[in-house]
């Protein structure tokens, strides 16, 4: 067994047997990690507000070569983010932030995701009721593309010829990106993106945020959702994203 000490945000929660919690956690050094915080549910002197979701900290964790459940031994708390569960567009969002992350990001160093997704919480946290939408949804591109799935939006993703920005262009979340007007036509299907829906995108992966009216935060919610859909490595449905999506809490 070897201990673990690094900065981490708490994605998941669930009870387990009659003491104990099992968080999932994003880490810096060791990605996504499954750890069982043993009486937290009986005391809080050992954990505190460490087992509330999203909060972030000083993590200790005994890892255990070969398992895929390890032990917390502590968790300092540096940033606890109760704001995110004051209101519901701004929880259900960043529970959608959160499957995300823990959908794409396995058990190695992510640390440019990590950066994303603290900032992005934070970003979250601190957003005007109105604005929740759009702020994660630049957080969750910023994630993509940092995994490593960021779309082409400003060339052909097949022959590399480059698009006008004042452009419509046709969007193949299967191939990865845009596509010309020429190999559109070999490729049927896909979503027509207007020019002003990859400016945004361009915007947002820069880490802008800026206020989008619902008709255009939901087609950006689909453009995503149907996006991730042919990225991830399997087929579950991404169930905090839909309610995120459809506002059905």
């Amino acid at each position: 067994m070897s201990l673990l000490q690094t900065d981490a945000v708490v994605l998941h929660v669930a009870d387990y047997l009659e003491s104990s919690r099992i968080l999932r956690l994003a880490t810096r050094d060791a990605g996504v990690q499954s750890v069982v915080a043993r009486g937290a549910r009986s005391s809080k002197k050992r954990f505190g507000s460490a087992v509330d979701l999203f909060a972030e900290g000083q993590a200790q964790i005994q890892l255990k070569q070969g398992r895929d459940l390890h032990a917390l031994n502590g968790f300092d708390v540096t940033v606890a983010r109760p704001s995110l569960a004051v209101e519901m567009g701004r929880f259900t969002a960043a529970s959608a932030i959160a499957e995300c992350v823990l959908r794409l990001v396995h058990e190695e160093a992510a640390p440019a995701v990590y950066d994303a997704l603290v900032d992005g919480l934070n970003r979250l946290a601190a957003a005007a009721p109105g604005d929740t939408a759009s702020v994660a949804l630049s957080v969750l591109w910023q994630v993509v593309g940092e995994v490593g799935y960021r779309p082409t939006i400003d060339e052909c993703i097949e022959c590399h010829s480059p698009l006008e920005a004042e452009d419509d262009a046709r969007f193949h979340a299967a191939v990865g990106g845009t596509l010309c007007p020429v190999c559109a036509r070999r490729a049927p299907g896909g979503r027509l993106l207007p020019a002003s829906a990859r400016a945004t995108l361009r915007r947002w992966f820069l880490g802008e945020t800026f206020p989008l009216d619902e008709l255009a935060v939901r087609a950006h919610q689909r453009l995503l959702r149907e996006f991730l859909a042919q990225h991830l490595s399997d087929n579950r449905p991404l169930k905090a994203f839909q309610i995120w999506e459809t506002g059905q809490w």
